[in-house]
């Protein structure tokens, strides 16, 4: 059973993921400043891999003009992020798939936050392109994964550094370092060099780091 369906683990969702992403409830307020900045007063804003709501929601409040559209394969995330949301749903529209179940917009801005990771490469080249067809003419695209130098010394470098944030954070060390070593073995992290040569493969450009 993946934990995007383990009711206990979307339970825990919001709680687990900020104590094992650095900065993550930050993320998220920078994200939405970045998207602000080329996304009018009445935009309309994708967000992919919108599954549990988090983002969706601090965008929603912090913009309270903007419309939403978001997408994501697990119908119980999508669920999670509807009661999140609360009254705010009002202004969203949840798709439940994969990117090409998402409307053509165009939209003004989107957003791929903690899920790129999850693709293998030629079909993150494929969503990348995805995302970029639904975009307006020069519209802001903000995402966030891990993206990770390849060779072995630093790659368990950055792993060991994602169990130390966690055990920081009070997750249990072997938990917490069982976790990293299961990110490393099975997502299929690139390095930010090639994450940025598919984002200009997939039509973007101006991409800062």
């Amino acid at each position: 059973m993946s934990s995007f369906s383990d009711p206990k683990a979307i339970v825990g969702y919001a709680e687990n993921a900020t104590r094992r992403v650095p900065g993550l409830t930050d993320v998220h307020r920078m994200s939405a400043i970045l998207l602000a900045e080329s996304t009018p007063p009445e935009g309309r804003v994708l967000v992919v891999g919108a599954g549990g709501g988090m983002e969706l929601k601090l965008f929603a409040q912090s913009f309270p003009g903007w419309q939403f559209d978001g997408v994501d394969p697990s119908a119980e995330m999508l669920n999670l992020a509807k009661t999140s949301l609360g009254p705010l749903a009002s202004r969203v529209q949840l798709h439940n798939g994969y990117i090409e179940a998402a409307p053509m917009g165009p939209f003004d801005a989107a957003s791929c936050l903690l899920t790129l990771h999850f693709i293998p490469e030629a079909e993150r080249l494929k969503t990348l392109c995805e995302i970029h067809s639904r975009l307006k003419p020069r519209g802001v695209f903000v995402a966030m994964h891990y993206s990770i130098p390849q060779g072995p010394a630093e790659r368990e470098l950055w792993l060991s550094r994602c169990a130390e944030f966690a055990i920081s954070s009070g997750v249990d060390r072997e938990q917490a370092k069982t976790a990293a070593e299961s990110i490393g073995k099975q997502l299929p992290i690139l390095s930010p060099d090639q994450d940025e040569a598919l984002m200009r493969k997939a039509g973007f450009t101006e991409i800062s780091t």
